[in-house]
């Protein structure tokens, strides 16, 4: 009976989370996407000007020390985890090992760990005004990402090609109705609330340093932005990939120290 009242009590929690999460919580992001729209001080499109933002040469102008730092990751691809290891939400954008990642930053918490064996590309991310998310976003050969829109008109998306497959025509990414391709050393920007899709249709592997920073708003509107974003960080899925990241830290530790 004891365990039956406690199964109970649990869904009813999961009940209540869920229609928090994903009915009062929808609702006024909807409602917050729709204002940020308007007073956004960047154009409203699938793809933004990265040189719009000054900090993107400095990162552009740096790339191969970045580089440099992810080839050492790099010989440990397969123990690296999965996005949907640490992000289960995910899982249903992506449940194979073929999404490989190594976090930063996520929502503003620092990976301490991780940021210790790549400092020049820490110091380098920690330096971009409005950055919250910051990690190496590794794309198998053949991994297909399908259409999905990101979670938050809020932040803007930032990539940073560091390896690009030889056919790169075949490596490229959808954003709405418009296509593109990553260059090593280049910068690409675009909104995430848009509908997107990713292919790598080669057999080599993709990686980028993959940022979201914060969608430069008017006043008071930006002060809206930012509360959201700082709630965001204690959400219970920015809590669980956190917690699932720390797990994944003691792997990688032993790991990257051999």
């Amino acid at each position: 009976m004891k365990n039956a009242s406690e199964n109970k009590a649990l869904l009813n929690f999961l009940a209540l989370k869920n229609f928090i999460v994903y009915q009062v919580g929808t609702k006024t992001i909807a409602w917050l996407e729709n204002i940020i729209a308007r007073y956004s001080l960047v154009e409203n499109t699938y793809f933004l000007d990265p040189s719009n933002f000054t900090w993107t040469t400095e990162l552009e102008n740096n790339w191969q020390i970045i580089r440099k730092e992810l080839d050492v990751i790099l010989k440990f691809t397969d123990q690296l985890p999965s996005l949907h290891d640490i992000s289960q939400c995910d899982y249903g954008l992506s449940h194979d090992n073929q999404w490989k990642t190594y976090f930063l930053y996520g929502y503003g918490i620092k990976m301490h760990q991780n940021c210790q064996y790549c400092p020049a590309t820490t110091q380098l991310i920690e330096s971009v005004a409005g950055m919250k998310t910051a990690f190496f976003s590794i794309l198998l050969p053949g991994k297909h990402i399908p259409e999905h829109r990101g979670p938050y008109k809020g932040v803007l998306r930032y990539q940073l090609a560091l390896k690009v497959p030889e056919d790169r025509e075949n490596c490229r990414i959808r954003v709405g109705n418009e296509f593109a391709c990553w260059s090593e050393g280049k910068s690409m920007m675009f909104d995430d609330s848009f509908p997107h899709e990713i292919w790598n249709s080669t057999d080599e592997i993709r990686v980028i340093l993959f940022m979201d920073i914060v969608r430069p708003c008017k006043f008071p509107v930006s002060l809206l932005n930012h509360l959201l974003i700082y709630l965001i960080r204690w959400s219970p899925f920015i809590q669980d990939a956190y917690r699932n990241q720390k797990k994944w830290d003691k792997r990688l530790e032993r790991i990257l120290q051999n």
